[in-house]
Protein backbone atom coordinates (compact mmCIF):
# COMPACT_ATOMS: atom_id res chain seq x y z
CA UNK A 1 0.00 0.00 0.00
CA UNK A 2 1.46 3.34 -1.07
CA UNK A 3 2.09 6.11 1.51
CA UNK A 4 -0.26 9.11 1.39
CA UNK A 5 0.81 12.63 2.34
CA UNK A 6 -1.04 15.83 3.23
CA UNK A 7 0.67 18.58 1.27
CA UNK A 8 -1.29 21.69 2.19
CA UNK A 9 -4.72 22.92 3.22
CA UNK A 10 -6.82 25.95 4.05
CA UNK A 11 -10.24 26.94 5.22
CA UNK A 12 -12.58 29.91 5.31
CA UNK A 13 -13.51 31.67 8.52
CA UNK A 14 -16.49 29.96 10.13
CA UNK A 15 -19.41 32.41 10.06
CA UNK A 16 -22.24 32.13 12.52
CA UNK A 17 -25.72 31.79 10.99
CA UNK A 18 -27.93 34.64 12.05
CA UNK A 19 -31.21 35.97 10.62
CA UNK A 20 -31.19 34.41 7.16
CA UNK A 21 -28.98 33.03 4.39
CA UNK A 22 -25.39 34.15 4.82
CA UNK A 23 -23.18 35.81 2.22
CA UNK A 24 -21.90 32.51 0.79
CA UNK A 25 -23.40 29.28 -0.53
CA UNK A 26 -21.51 26.00 0.03
CA UNK A 27 -19.80 26.27 -3.36
CA UNK A 28 -18.99 29.95 -2.78
CA UNK A 29 -17.21 28.94 0.41
CA UNK A 30 -15.37 26.09 -1.29
CA UNK A 31 -14.16 28.43 -4.02
CA UNK A 32 -13.19 31.20 -1.58
CA UNK A 33 -10.67 29.01 0.25
CA UNK A 34 -9.85 26.76 -2.70
CA UNK A 35 -8.67 29.35 -5.21
CA UNK A 36 -5.78 30.81 -3.13
CA UNK A 37 -4.81 27.29 -2.03
CA UNK A 38 -4.47 26.11 -5.63
CA UNK A 39 -2.69 29.26 -6.74
CA UNK A 40 0.16 28.72 -4.28
CA UNK A 41 0.90 25.18 -5.51
CA UNK A 42 3.76 24.42 -7.95
CA UNK A 43 1.44 22.39 -10.20
CA UNK A 44 -1.64 23.28 -12.25
CA UNK A 45 -5.22 22.79 -10.99
CA UNK A 46 -5.75 20.40 -13.91
CA UNK A 47 -3.03 18.10 -12.52
CA UNK A 48 -5.37 16.74 -9.85
CA UNK A 49 -6.88 13.32 -10.47
CA UNK A 50 -10.07 13.91 -8.52
CA UNK A 51 -12.07 16.29 -6.32
CA UNK A 52 -14.08 15.03 -3.34
CA UNK A 53 -16.20 17.36 -1.21
CA UNK A 54 -18.27 16.67 1.89
CA UNK A 55 -21.60 18.54 2.01
CA UNK A 56 -24.76 17.60 3.87
CA UNK A 57 -27.26 20.40 3.20
CA UNK A 58 -26.85 20.63 -0.55
CA UNK A 59 -28.87 23.54 -1.95
CA UNK A 60 -31.04 23.20 -5.04
CA UNK A 61 -28.89 25.50 -7.16
CA UNK A 62 -25.72 23.48 -6.52
CA UNK A 63 -26.42 19.80 -7.08
CA UNK A 64 -23.14 17.87 -6.67
CA UNK A 65 -21.28 20.88 -5.23
CA UNK A 66 -17.94 19.09 -5.67
CA UNK A 67 -18.30 19.26 -9.44
CA UNK A 68 -19.59 22.84 -9.43
CA UNK A 69 -16.69 23.92 -7.21
CA UNK A 70 -14.14 22.09 -9.38
CA UNK A 71 -15.36 23.88 -12.50
CA UNK A 72 -15.42 27.27 -10.78
CA UNK A 73 -11.88 26.64 -9.54
CA UNK A 74 -10.69 26.19 -13.12
CA UNK A 75 -9.78 22.53 -12.70
CA UNK A 76 -11.02 21.64 -16.16
CA UNK A 77 -14.04 19.97 -17.71
CA UNK A 78 -12.36 16.56 -17.53
CA UNK A 79 -12.00 16.68 -13.71
CA UNK A 80 -14.02 13.92 -11.95
CA UNK A 81 -15.71 15.26 -8.80
CA UNK A 82 -18.24 13.86 -6.38
CA UNK A 83 -19.90 14.83 -3.11
CA UNK A 84 -19.82 12.82 0.15
CA UNK A 85 -22.66 12.70 2.71
CA UNK A 86 -22.19 10.96 6.04
CA UNK A 87 -23.53 13.73 8.27
CA UNK A 88 -20.86 15.16 10.58
CA UNK A 89 -18.21 12.85 9.12
CA UNK A 90 -18.54 14.05 5.52
CA UNK A 91 -15.45 16.29 5.50
CA UNK A 92 -13.27 13.56 7.00
CA UNK A 93 -14.79 10.92 4.74
CA UNK A 94 -13.66 13.00 1.75
CA UNK A 95 -10.07 12.76 3.03
CA UNK A 96 -10.42 9.06 3.80
CA UNK A 97 -11.80 8.29 0.34
CA UNK A 98 -8.99 10.25 -1.30
CA UNK A 99 -6.52 8.42 0.94
CA UNK A 100 -7.81 5.06 -0.33
CA UNK A 101 -7.68 6.14 -3.98
CA UNK A 102 -4.03 7.16 -3.60
CA UNK A 103 -3.08 4.26 -1.37
CA UNK A 104 -4.21 1.64 -3.87
CA UNK A 105 -2.58 3.38 -6.84
CA UNK A 106 -5.65 4.77 -8.61
CA UNK A 107 -4.78 8.46 -8.04
CA UNK A 108 -1.74 10.57 -7.24
CA UNK A 109 -3.21 14.00 -6.41
CA UNK A 110 -6.62 14.59 -4.85
CA UNK A 111 -8.31 17.71 -3.53
CA UNK A 112 -10.50 16.69 -0.58
CA UNK A 113 -12.70 19.05 1.38
CA UNK A 114 -15.94 19.94 3.08
CA UNK A 115 -18.33 22.84 2.56
CA UNK A 116 -21.51 23.74 4.39
CA UNK A 117 -23.79 26.75 4.62
CA UNK A 118 -26.26 25.89 7.37
CA UNK A 119 -27.75 29.37 7.08
CA UNK A 120 -29.21 28.16 3.76
CA UNK A 121 -31.09 25.28 5.39
CA UNK A 122 -34.60 25.49 3.91
CA UNK A 123 -38.02 26.07 5.39
CA UNK A 124 -40.30 23.39 3.93
CA UNK A 125 -44.05 22.85 3.69
CA UNK A 126 -45.68 20.36 6.02
CA UNK A 127 -47.40 17.23 4.65
CA UNK A 128 -50.83 18.85 4.72
CA UNK A 129 -49.69 21.61 2.38
CA UNK A 130 -47.86 19.16 0.11
CA UNK A 131 -51.01 17.05 -0.24
CA UNK A 132 -53.10 20.17 -0.95
CA UNK A 133 -50.77 21.24 -3.76
CA UNK A 134 -50.82 17.71 -5.11
CA UNK A 135 -54.61 17.66 -5.29
CA UNK A 136 -54.61 21.09 -6.94
CA UNK A 137 -52.18 19.97 -9.65
CA UNK A 138 -54.14 16.77 -10.28
CA UNK A 139 -57.58 18.45 -10.44
CA UNK A 140 -59.01 17.94 -13.91
CA UNK A 141 -61.65 20.66 -13.89
CA UNK A 142 -62.19 24.20 -12.66
CA UNK A 143 -64.81 23.00 -10.16
CA UNK A 144 -62.38 20.45 -8.71
CA UNK A 145 -59.81 23.21 -8.23
CA UNK A 146 -62.39 25.44 -6.55
CA UNK A 147 -63.50 22.62 -4.25
CA UNK A 148 -59.91 21.88 -3.30
CA UNK A 149 -59.21 25.57 -2.69
CA UNK A 150 -61.82 25.66 0.09
CA UNK A 151 -60.01 22.83 1.91
CA UNK A 152 -57.05 25.17 2.44
CA UNK A 153 -56.20 25.80 6.12
CA UNK A 154 -53.73 28.35 7.56
CA UNK A 155 -52.07 25.56 9.55
CA UNK A 156 -50.90 23.99 6.30
CA UNK A 157 -48.44 26.83 5.82
CA UNK A 158 -46.77 26.69 9.21
CA UNK A 159 -43.10 26.33 8.13
CA UNK A 160 -41.14 23.22 8.97
CA UNK A 161 -37.50 24.01 9.76
CA UNK A 162 -35.48 21.69 7.54
CA UNK A 163 -32.37 21.84 9.74
CA UNK A 164 -34.35 20.82 12.83
CA UNK A 165 -35.70 17.76 11.04
CA UNK A 166 -32.26 16.97 9.62
CA UNK A 167 -30.76 16.97 13.11
CA UNK A 168 -33.37 14.54 14.41
CA UNK A 169 -32.61 10.84 14.11
CA UNK A 170 -35.54 9.06 12.41
CA UNK A 171 -34.81 5.71 14.07
CA UNK A 172 -34.72 6.68 17.74
CA UNK A 173 -36.66 9.95 17.20
CA UNK A 174 -34.19 11.98 19.24
CA UNK A 175 -32.51 15.15 18.05
CA UNK A 176 -28.76 15.47 18.45
CA UNK A 177 -29.06 17.58 21.60
CA UNK A 178 -31.21 14.91 23.22
CA UNK A 179 -28.60 12.25 22.44
CA UNK A 180 -26.06 14.43 24.25
CA UNK A 181 -28.41 14.48 27.24
CA UNK A 182 -28.46 10.66 27.18
CA UNK A 183 -24.65 10.55 27.19
CA UNK A 184 -24.52 13.09 30.03
CA UNK A 185 -26.87 10.94 32.10
CA UNK A 186 -24.91 7.73 31.41
CA UNK A 187 -21.65 9.25 32.65
CA UNK A 188 -23.00 11.66 35.28
CA UNK A 189 -21.82 14.79 33.48
CA UNK A 190 -23.03 17.83 35.42
CA UNK A 191 -24.28 21.12 34.02
CA UNK A 192 -21.35 22.92 35.65
CA UNK A 193 -18.83 20.57 34.03
CA UNK A 194 -20.41 21.19 30.61
CA UNK A 195 -20.34 24.96 31.13
CA UNK A 196 -16.72 24.85 32.32
CA UNK A 197 -15.73 22.99 29.18
CA UNK A 198 -17.64 25.45 26.96
CA UNK A 199 -16.02 28.47 28.59
CA UNK A 200 -12.60 26.88 28.12
CA UNK A 201 -13.32 26.30 24.42
CA UNK A 202 -14.23 29.97 23.95
CA UNK A 203 -11.13 31.17 25.76
CA UNK A 204 -8.83 28.84 23.83
CA UNK A 205 -10.14 30.04 20.47
CA UNK A 206 -9.90 33.68 21.59
CA UNK A 207 -6.26 33.09 22.55
CA UNK A 208 -5.54 31.35 19.24
CA UNK A 209 -6.97 34.32 17.36
CA UNK A 210 -5.05 36.83 19.45
CA UNK A 211 -1.75 34.95 19.06
CA UNK A 212 -2.24 34.43 15.32
CA UNK A 213 -2.23 30.63 15.53
CA UNK A 214 -4.88 30.39 12.81
CA UNK A 215 -3.38 32.87 10.35
CA UNK A 216 -1.80 30.21 8.15
CA UNK A 217 -4.98 28.15 8.17
CA UNK A 218 -7.70 30.70 7.41
CA UNK A 219 -8.05 32.41 4.05
CA UNK A 220 -10.22 35.57 4.09
CA UNK A 221 -13.59 35.37 2.34
CA UNK A 222 -14.82 38.27 0.21
CA UNK A 223 -18.57 38.83 -0.11
CA UNK A 224 -20.25 40.39 -3.16
CA UNK A 225 -20.96 43.58 -1.21
CA UNK A 226 -17.24 44.04 -0.56
CA UNK A 227 -17.26 42.91 3.07
CA UNK A 228 -14.26 40.83 4.08
CA UNK A 229 -14.51 38.01 6.63
CA UNK A 230 -11.21 37.17 8.30
CA UNK A 231 -11.94 35.23 11.51
CA UNK A 232 -14.36 32.80 13.15
CA UNK A 233 -17.02 35.25 14.28
CA UNK A 234 -18.93 33.04 16.73
CA UNK A 235 -16.26 33.31 19.41
CA UNK A 236 -17.38 34.73 22.76
CA UNK A 237 -14.22 35.39 24.78
CA UNK A 238 -16.18 36.87 27.67
CA UNK A 239 -17.88 33.51 28.36
CA UNK A 240 -17.53 32.30 31.93
CA UNK A 241 -19.12 29.51 33.92
CA UNK A 242 -21.25 32.15 35.62
CA UNK A 243 -22.58 33.71 32.40
CA UNK A 244 -23.21 30.31 30.81
CA UNK A 245 -25.08 29.14 33.92
CA UNK A 246 -27.78 31.75 33.21
CA UNK A 247 -28.85 29.99 30.00
CA UNK A 248 -31.82 27.63 30.10
CA UNK A 249 -31.55 24.01 28.91
CA UNK A 250 -32.75 23.69 25.33
CA UNK A 251 -33.85 20.07 25.02
CA UNK A 252 -34.68 18.71 28.49
CA UNK A 253 -36.19 21.40 30.66
CA UNK A 254 -35.75 22.23 33.43
CA UNK A 255 -32.92 19.91 34.47
CA UNK A 256 -31.07 19.25 31.21
CA UNK A 257 -27.34 19.80 30.77
CA UNK A 258 -27.34 20.99 27.13
CA UNK A 259 -27.78 24.72 26.44
CA UNK A 260 -27.09 27.00 23.50
CA UNK A 261 -23.91 28.06 25.30
CA UNK A 262 -22.37 24.61 25.65
CA UNK A 263 -23.38 23.33 22.20
CA UNK A 264 -21.77 23.76 18.80
CA UNK A 265 -22.94 26.74 16.78
CA UNK A 266 -24.92 26.71 13.52
CA UNK A 267 -22.31 27.96 11.09
CA UNK A 268 -21.18 28.34 7.46
CA UNK A 269 -17.67 27.38 6.36
CA UNK A 270 -15.46 25.32 4.05
CA UNK A 271 -12.11 23.54 4.25
CA UNK A 272 -9.76 21.78 1.78
CA UNK A 273 -6.66 19.59 2.05
CA UNK A 274 -4.40 18.38 -0.75
CA UNK A 275 -3.38 14.72 -0.65
CA UNK A 276 -0.51 13.30 -2.70
CA UNK A 277 1.28 10.05 -3.40
CA UNK A 278 5.04 9.65 -3.13
CA UNK A 279 5.22 9.75 -6.94
CA UNK A 280 3.40 13.11 -7.00
CA UNK A 281 5.68 14.47 -4.28
CA UNK A 282 8.74 13.63 -6.37
CA UNK A 283 7.24 14.77 -9.70
CA UNK A 284 6.22 18.21 -8.43
CA UNK A 285 8.99 18.65 -5.80
CA UNK A 286 6.41 18.96 -3.03
CA UNK A 287 7.09 19.28 0.68
CA UNK A 288 4.67 17.07 2.63
CA UNK A 289 3.48 18.31 5.99
CA UNK A 290 2.00 15.09 7.34
CA UNK A 291 1.40 11.46 6.49
CA UNK A 292 -1.91 9.65 6.97
CA UNK A 293 -1.21 6.47 8.94
CA UNK A 294 -4.67 4.96 9.30
CA UNK A 295 -8.38 5.68 9.70
CA UNK A 296 -11.36 3.90 11.21
CA UNK A 297 -15.16 4.17 11.14
CA UNK A 298 -17.44 2.68 13.79
CA UNK A 299 -21.16 2.53 14.45
CA UNK A 300 -23.35 2.27 17.55
CA UNK A 301 -26.85 2.96 18.87
CA UNK A 302 -28.01 6.32 17.42
CA UNK A 303 -29.30 7.40 20.84
CA UNK A 304 -25.69 7.52 22.11
CA UNK A 305 -24.10 8.68 18.86
CA UNK A 306 -21.87 11.06 20.83
CA UNK A 307 -19.73 8.13 22.01
CA UNK A 308 -18.73 7.23 18.45
CA UNK A 309 -15.19 8.69 18.81
CA UNK A 310 -14.41 6.27 21.64
CA UNK A 311 -15.18 3.21 19.52
CA UNK A 312 -13.36 4.23 16.34
CA UNK A 313 -10.32 5.74 18.09
CA UNK A 314 -9.86 2.65 20.26
CA UNK A 315 -10.18 0.30 17.28
CA UNK A 316 -7.65 2.40 15.38
CA UNK A 317 -5.14 2.33 18.24
CA UNK A 318 -5.61 -1.40 18.72
CA UNK A 319 -4.87 -2.10 15.05
CA UNK A 320 -1.74 0.06 15.23
CA UNK A 321 -0.56 -1.59 18.47
CA UNK A 322 -0.65 1.82 20.15
CA UNK A 323 -1.95 3.08 23.48
CA UNK A 324 -3.55 6.44 24.15
CA UNK A 325 -0.26 7.58 25.65
CA UNK A 326 1.30 7.29 22.19
CA UNK A 327 -0.96 10.07 20.83
CA UNK A 328 0.55 13.53 21.26
CA UNK A 329 -2.49 15.62 20.29
CA UNK A 330 -6.23 15.09 19.87
CA UNK A 331 -8.95 16.91 17.97
CA UNK A 332 -12.37 15.64 19.10
CA UNK A 333 -15.15 17.59 17.43
CA UNK A 334 -17.16 19.53 20.00
CA UNK A 335 -20.73 18.75 18.99
CA UNK A 336 -21.75 19.31 22.63
CA UNK A 337 -19.68 19.83 25.76
CA UNK A 338 -21.55 17.00 27.50
CA UNK A 339 -20.76 14.71 24.56
CA UNK A 340 -17.02 15.47 24.64
CA UNK A 341 -16.93 14.96 28.41
CA UNK A 342 -18.90 11.74 27.99
CA UNK A 343 -16.24 10.46 25.57
CA UNK A 344 -13.45 11.34 28.00
CA UNK A 345 -15.30 9.52 30.78
CA UNK A 346 -15.92 6.47 28.57
CA UNK A 347 -12.21 6.24 27.71
CA UNK A 348 -11.45 6.13 31.44
CA UNK A 349 -14.28 3.77 32.44
CA UNK A 350 -13.12 0.22 33.20
CA UNK A 351 -16.54 -1.36 32.65
CA UNK A 352 -17.00 0.42 29.31
CA UNK A 353 -13.52 -0.68 28.28
CA UNK A 354 -14.23 -4.33 29.03
CA UNK A 355 -17.84 -4.67 27.91
CA UNK A 356 -17.94 -2.30 24.92
CA UNK A 357 -14.38 -1.89 23.68
CA UNK A 358 -13.19 -5.44 24.33
CA UNK A 359 -10.19 -4.30 26.33
CA UNK A 360 -8.82 -5.78 29.57
CA UNK A 361 -9.68 -2.50 31.32
CA UNK A 362 -10.12 1.20 30.67
CA UNK A 363 -8.80 2.52 27.35
CA UNK A 364 -6.88 5.33 29.03
CA UNK A 365 -6.99 9.02 29.67
CA UNK A 366 -6.73 12.05 27.37
CA UNK A 367 -4.87 14.95 28.94
CA UNK A 368 -7.13 18.02 28.51
CA UNK A 369 -4.01 20.05 27.73
CA UNK A 370 -3.60 17.89 24.58
CA UNK A 371 -7.26 18.05 23.49
CA UNK A 372 -8.73 20.75 21.22
CA UNK A 373 -5.91 23.08 22.18
CA UNK A 374 -7.28 26.02 20.16
CA UNK A 375 -10.97 25.53 20.88
CA UNK A 376 -13.50 23.75 18.75
CA UNK A 377 -17.03 23.69 17.43
CA UNK A 378 -18.51 25.21 20.60
CA UNK A 379 -16.51 28.38 20.06
CA UNK A 380 -16.08 28.44 16.26
CA UNK A 381 -19.09 26.49 15.00
CA UNK A 382 -19.92 23.20 13.32
CA UNK A 383 -20.68 23.44 9.58
CA UNK A 384 -21.68 19.80 9.43
CA UNK A 385 -20.08 18.75 6.15
CA UNK A 386 -16.89 20.69 6.88
CA UNK A 387 -15.92 19.96 10.48
CA UNK A 388 -14.30 16.58 9.86
CA UNK A 389 -12.01 18.16 7.30
CA UNK A 390 -11.19 21.13 9.53
CA UNK A 391 -10.14 19.03 12.50
CA UNK A 392 -7.65 17.06 10.38
CA UNK A 393 -6.27 20.29 8.89
CA UNK A 394 -5.99 21.98 12.27
CA UNK A 395 -4.52 18.92 13.97
CA UNK A 396 -1.70 18.99 11.42
CA UNK A 397 -1.10 22.72 11.88
CA UNK A 398 -1.24 22.56 15.68
CA UNK A 399 1.23 19.67 15.82
CA UNK A 400 3.63 21.61 13.61
CA UNK A 401 3.38 24.66 15.89
CA UNK A 402 3.85 22.62 19.06
CA UNK A 403 6.57 20.37 17.69
CA UNK A 404 4.55 17.18 18.17
CA UNK A 405 4.67 14.00 16.11
CA UNK A 406 1.43 12.02 16.14
CA UNK A 407 -2.24 12.95 16.47
CA UNK A 408 -5.80 11.70 16.10
CA UNK A 409 -8.75 13.65 14.73
CA UNK A 410 -12.10 12.11 15.62
CA UNK A 411 -15.80 12.96 15.65
CA UNK A 412 -19.23 11.66 16.49
CA UNK A 413 -21.64 11.33 13.58
CA UNK A 414 -25.40 11.79 13.61
CA UNK A 415 -27.14 8.46 13.08
CA UNK A 416 -24.83 6.63 15.46
CA UNK A 417 -21.36 6.52 13.91
CA UNK A 418 -17.85 7.79 14.54
CA UNK A 419 -14.74 8.45 12.48
CA UNK A 420 -11.08 8.73 13.46
CA UNK A 421 -7.91 9.48 11.52
CA UNK A 422 -4.31 9.03 12.68
CA UNK A 423 -1.74 11.33 11.13
CA UNK A 424 1.97 11.72 11.68
CA UNK A 425 4.11 14.76 10.97
CA UNK A 426 6.74 14.35 8.27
Amino acid sequence: MRPVFIIDGSRTPFLKARTGPGPFTPVDLAVQCGRPLLLRQPFKPQDFDRVILGCVNVIADEMNPARVAALRLGMGEAMPAFTMQINCGSGMQSIDTAYRYIQNGTDNLVLAGGAEALSYAPLVYNKGAVNWFGRMFMAKSLWARIANFFTLRPSMFAPVIGLERGLTDPIVELNMGQTAEVVAKLFNITRRQADEYAAESQQRLAKAQKEGYLNDEIIPAFAKDGKVYTYDDGVRPDSTVETLAKLRPVFERPWGKVTAGNSSQITDGASWVILASEDAVKKHSLKPKAKIIDSEWSALDPSIMGLGPVLCSTALLKRQNMSMKDVDLWELNEAFAAQVLGCLAAFEDEKFGKEVLGLPGAAGKIDRARLNVDGGAISMGHPVGTSGNRIVLHLMNAMKRLGLKRGIATECIGGGQGGAMLIEMV
